[in-house]
């Protein structure tokens, strides 16, 4: 983890030491975070997991025809299932883990098990993150700025604790929808940032552009 202050354009730099592993996430999310951290870090190994076949085949589709064949490793399993396969622990640990509810449900089987909450409930994917992370790790998520409180309270059960909280917005005048939330197993009052993506139409805010603009062609 590194001492410098923190800033919303760094919060998915990662500038942390490998190996990195990213969890099951919305199907085909693994391969573009995977692509990201590759992109934006130095990670000289970096762990996908995707439960669904088709996603998976994709995924390792992808690592191989990317610059960054040699560091990247996609796994088909469950998030349980690689917990306690797997016998490395890792500094840098990143989900945007499924957070849809009941009523979001469709006639999709495959579609709903990697995007709703019933298939990676957060108290199993903090059980797993906490065999996983190294003791100075970090564990990296975004979710709905509607569960921050109830996943803090779980992350904590865990003894995992926040230190880096950024809540996003859409525009200065709407309502908070995300939260990216930085967690370590050192208790300590956490950093809160603020994110504002658009000011209005497609006009985004310098904080924004710069965090995301090397992953478009054009903003």
């Amino acid at each position: 983890m590194t001492d410098h202050p923190w800033t919303p354009a760094e919060l998915f730099a990662f500038k942390v030491p490998p190996p990195c592993w990213l969890p099951p996430t919305r199907r085909g999310r693994p391969s573009l975070a995977a692509l990201q951290l590759a992109q934006r870090s130095p990670a000289e190994t970096i762990d996908a997991i995707e439960i669904d076949e088709a996603a998976y085949e994709q995924c390792a589709d992808n690592f191989e025809n990317s610059p960054w064949a040699d560091r990247l490793f996609c796994y088909h399993a469950s998030i349980q299932e690689f917990a306690t396969e797997i016998d490395e622990q890792y500094d840098l640990i990143v989900s945007n883990p499924p957070f849809y509810t009941e009523d979001f449900k469709t006639s999709n089987a495959a579609r709903d098990m990697a995007r709703f909450n019933d298939a990676m409930p957060f108290d199993h994917l903090l059980i797993c993150v906490a065999t996983l992370l190294a003791p100075n790790g970090i564990f990296s998520l975004i979710i709905p700025r509607t569960f921050e409180t109830e996943f803090l309270q779980l992350a904590a059960v865990q003894q995992l604790y926040p230190l880096r909280i950024c809540r996003v917005k859409g525009t200065p005048d709407s309502e908070e929808k995300r939260s990216m939330i930085e967690l370590g197993f050192t208790e300590h009052e956490a950093k809160i940032e603020h994110l504002v993506i658009e000011t209005s139409r497609h006009q985004y805010t310098e904080a924004y552009t710069a965090l995301v603009s090397d992953f478009y062609l054009k903003m």
